[in-house]
Formats: structure tokens, C-alpha cells, sequence
């Protein structure tokens, strides 16, 4: 029963990562109007997928990394017990931040949960000097570096448009703008899913191949039945946008995420792209402070509120 648990949880916590995820690299297509909501949704889910499949034979690395090792022995993070506390945990944390259309990291909820079932099972013998080095940094200089860059990235180019009387070829830009979408969504199926499938390895019915494939499938649906408040949050809410506006956006994130994931980077793309947008919102002149606070603040507090959904659920787990 608590294998068959711990499957169910692990598949709710993949449909919850797809619906608040699943729209980023493609938030800047809908909201620049280069194409509609279905249209950019299903080449989320179509290139989503594709990062997911190539996961399967590439990413063993965060696998390991998210499996709990180095933060707590061994014999603790993979019970049963503490993998669904987690599954659970951070499966709520993210479906609660997407019925109130706030774009959060997956990642940074996985940690705090991790955290929260360790925190009960062995105390302050958590290692956290593995948690700052390897996870919280990452995670939180992400947004940091995004920001300047994409206002920096669309600084340029209108300079250089202006200074040269330049005239875009839109046909151009949307093709650029969709390749660099589809390059973000692929990253993010390549970058998430090995996290979340961490957690089913004691599974013994499942290969890792074959658990990449069931998760990709929950991811891809949460995505394509609940996206639509994190659409219209990173899409027309944090700044409106052009399509240069956009496709800038889309640059740096696609920059950052790619370079994250060849070096195992556990980033946030979803605060990488929510950055952006704001960054080049910023020079745009058009940025909504209020609702980037607003998000900001959901960053802040995803990791406490994991942290402790978590604990309480290991404890219950516990008897």
C-alpha cells in the first residue's frame, strides 16, 4: 500500500509541476500575441515531452542528486514514508500556488519538503551545507542574473534598431521567438522531470526510463487542463509585451536554463522566465511591481510552507 501510495502522490506532484510550469517558455508567445493560448500550450506540452524522453537516457545526474543523497542517509530518504511526505508536500505547496495564478519553483518546493520529512526523521543532522551549495544558491541567484540581462538584451536591440533605422522581419522574429519557447520547454522537461521521478526509484516495478515516461505523461496533462491562471499571470500580468520584447526574454532564459542543466544545476526556470519578462518590463516601461511582489513573495514563502506540509505529513506517515 505505500508503494502504491507513493505512486499516486508522485503523479499528482508531476500533474501540479505541469500546470504551473508547463506554460513558461511559451508565456512570452501568448503574450506578445504571436499566437493563442491552444497554440502555445500544445507546443509547451509537444516540446516538454521531448525534453522528458531525452531525460531518459541523459539526466541520471540530478536523479542522484534529488534523491535525497548527501542531505540524510540513505536509509531515510529512500523509505517509503519520507518519498511520499515529500511527493505530498511539495505536490500541494505547487497546485495551492497555481489556483492563485502564481508561477513557482517546483525545485524550491522539492527542497523545502525534503527538508521538512528530514528535519523529523533526524533532527538538525540535516546537512546543510549540502542544501546551501547545491540547491538554495542556485535557486536564488537565478532571478537575480536574469533580470539585468533581459533588460540588458532588449536595451541592445532597441538601441541598435533605433541607431541604424533598422525594420525587423516579424516572420523572423516569431520563428526565433518559437525556437527559443520550445528550447525553454524542452530544457524544462529535461531539468524537472528526473527530479520528480527521484522519488519512485524504490519502486522496483520501474525502470528509470519507464517512471521519466509516466511522469512526462502527468506533466503534460496538468499542463494542457490547468495552465490557464499561470498563463495569464506570466503572460499579461507581470508586464505587457511586444514581440522583441518577448523574444528577448526568451533569449536569457533559454541562455540560462541550457547552461544550468549541462552543468547540473538545479535552477528554477520558472523564475529565470518570470525575471526576464519582468526585466525587459522594466525597460519597457511598463513593468507591474505589484504583481512581480506578489510573486516574489510566493518564492519566499513556497520553501516554509513545503517545509512544514512535509514534517506534519511524515509525522502522520509515522503512526
Amino acid at each position: 500500500m505505500l508503494l502504491i501510495s507513493l505512486f499516486i502522490a508522485t503523479l499528482f506532484l508531476a500533474y501540479a509541476n505541469g500546470a504551473n510550469e508547463n506554460f513558461q517558455g511559451v508565456a512570452t508567445l501568448f503574450g506578445s500575441r504571436t499566437n493563442s493560448y491552444q497554440t502555445a500550450i500544445l507546443w509547451a506540452t509537444f516540446t516538454t515531452f521531448a525534453g522528458a524522453l531525452t531525460a531518459t537516457f541523459l539526466a541520471g545526474t540530478l536523479v542522484q542528486r534529488f534523491s535525497g543523497q548527501g542531505i540524510l542517509a540513505d536509509a531515510i530518504a529512500h523509505a517509503p514514508e519520507f518519498q511520499i511526505a515529500v511527493a505530498i508536500a511539495t505536490g500541494l505547496t505547487v497546485i495551492i500556488a497555481t489556483l492563485l495564478g502564481l508561477p513557482i519553483s517546483t525545485s524550491h518546493s522539492l527542497i523545502g519538503a525534503i527538508l521538512g520529512a528530514g528535519l523529523v526523521a533526524i533532527g538538525l543532522k540535516v546537512n546543510f551545507a549540502v542544501l546551501l551549495s547545491h540547491f538554495l544558491l542556485p535557486l536564488f541567484l537565478s532571478p537575480i542574473i536574469a533580470m539585468p540581462l533581459a533588460a540588458g538584451i532588449y536595451s541592445l536591440v532597441d538601441y541598435i534598431k533605433g541607431k541604424f533605422h533598422l525594420q525587423t522581419n516579424p516572420r523572423i522574429i516569431d520563428i526565433a521567438h518559437y525556437i527559443s519557447a520550445g528550447i525553454i520547454s524542452f530544457t524544462r522537461g529535461f531539468n524537472d522531470t528526473p527530479k520528480i521521478v527521484s522519488l519512485v526509484l524504490i519502486i522496483e516495478y520501474f525502470s528509470i526510463q519507464g517512471a521519466m515516461i509516466t511522469i512526462a505523461m502527468a506533466m503534460g496533462l496538468g499542463g494542457l487542463l490547468s495552465s490557464q491562471k499561470i498563463a495569464l499571470t506570466m503572460s499579461t500580468e507581470i508586464t505587457s509585451l511586444n514581440r522583441t520584447q518577448g523574444l528577448s526574454a526568451n533569449i536569457i532564459t533559454s541562455i540560462l536554463v541550457i547552461t544550468a542543466s549541462y552543468l547540473g544545476l538545479p535552477i528554477s526556470p520558472t523564475q529565470v522566465a518570470v525575471s526576464s519578462i519582468f526585466g525587459v518590463g522594466l525597460i519597457g516601461g511598463k513593468p507591474r511591481m505589484w504583481v512581480f511582489s506578489k510573486i516574489l513573495i510566493s518564492w519566499i514563502l513556497s520553501l516554509p510552507t513545503a517545509t512544514i506540509l512535509s514534517g506534519i505529513t511524515y509525522r502522520l506517515l509515522q503512526g
